[in-house]
């Protein structure tokens, strides 16, 4: 980390960073661009079905399918953040990025994935209620409690994403440019700023590694609660119940795992960093709709017949 004593004349802002793709070889390069390409278009699919999906089928007013209509929306808008920068990155020579888009990248990541989480939570929230109380679940649930804890997961989102910003963009740039990574995230922007970074990268694990760690606890906590009270239902119900909370489970500890590792450790970047962004930004919100679309039978079903319905 650099001293604060360097002369202010010598901290002249950069206006562009170079990224680091993924390989440096040129052929390993295009097999990447082939592979993301796919994934960022089976992703684009695959989310804006459901939300499709959700906002035209009656079947599906209920508020399970909204919230999992809106995380599909967040995954999508979150992977379109990364993926598409990434691929034309792995084509172009040249590989930069403005410091404003730079800056851009930062806060949209961290305003959809916040609010990705507090989602999560939320959506853990309505499986407690539809479960352990069914009988009261649309008067709790009701729109206008769905649509509050929605905004809520919004600002909790962009909140988290302003302090992120305000943390880096005031900060001396003064070279070298290269960030050791294919996005612009925390440490690999501290780790080029012109002045000490500690007490800001202790905030940053205050802010992402405590927050991702209390959150997954609480939602391992709370899908335990749940499925210890579905011996109370009969065994339909209860298939039911196990299919939704295991398509739930399965996608928060895809979303979470990589990002405690990342967050819950001394301010460093590694090897393995690149790797594990891929995963979460980039293949989990490929995996999300496929996880939920061949889990629920409800979300199946009001497929096939929009499907049908267009065919016609």
């Amino acid at each position: 980390m650099r001293s604060t004593e360097e002369p202010v004349e010598q901290r002249t802002n950069v206006t562009e960073f170079v990224l680091l793709v993924l390989t440096q070889s040129l052929q390993g390069q295009k097999i990447l661009f082939a592979v993301f390409l796919l994934i960022y278009v089976a992703t684009m699919v695959g989310n804006l079905l459901i939300v499709l999906t959700v906002m035209v089928s009656p079947m599906l007013e209920v508020p399970m399918y909204f919230f999992l209509g809106y995380l599909s929306f967040m995954d999508a808008v979150y992977s379109t953040t990364v993926t598409p920068n990434l691929i034309i990155d792995l084509l172009c020579e040249k590989k930069t990025i403005s410091f404003h888009a730079c800056m851009s990248q930062l806060f949209i990541g961290h305003l959809f994935g916040g609010a990705e989480i507090l989602l999560l939570v939320v959506m853990a929230c309505d499986r407690y209620v539809a479960i352990c109380k069914p009988l009261h679940y649309l008067t709790i649930m009701s729109q206008r409690v769905c649509i509050l804890l929605l905004l809520l997961a919004w600002i909790g989102g962009f909140l988290h994403a302003i302090v992120k910003l305000l943390l880096v963009y005031n900060l001396p740039f003064c070279g070298p440019n290269v960030i050791d990574h294919f996005i612009c995230d925390m440490y690999p922007l501290l780790k080029l700023a012109c002045t000490d970074t500690y007490i800001i990268s202790l905030t940053v694990i205050a802010n992402d590694g405590t927050i991702c760690v209390v959150i997954f606890m609480l939602l391992l906590i709370s899908y335990g609660v749940i499925l210890h009270s579905l011996k109370n239902l009969s065994q339909e119900g209860r298939r039911k119940a196990l299919t939704a909370c295991g398509s739930h489970i399965t996608v928060v500890v895809l979303f979470f795992v990589p990002c405690i590792f990342m967050y819950v450790r001394p301010p460093s970047t590694l090897p393995i960093d690149k790797s594990l962004t891929v995963f979460y930004t980039v293949i989990t919100p490929m995996l999300n709709p496929l996880i939920y679309t061949l889990r629920n039978g409800g979300m199946k079903n009001a497929m096939k017949k929009l499907w049908s319905r267009q065919s016609k």
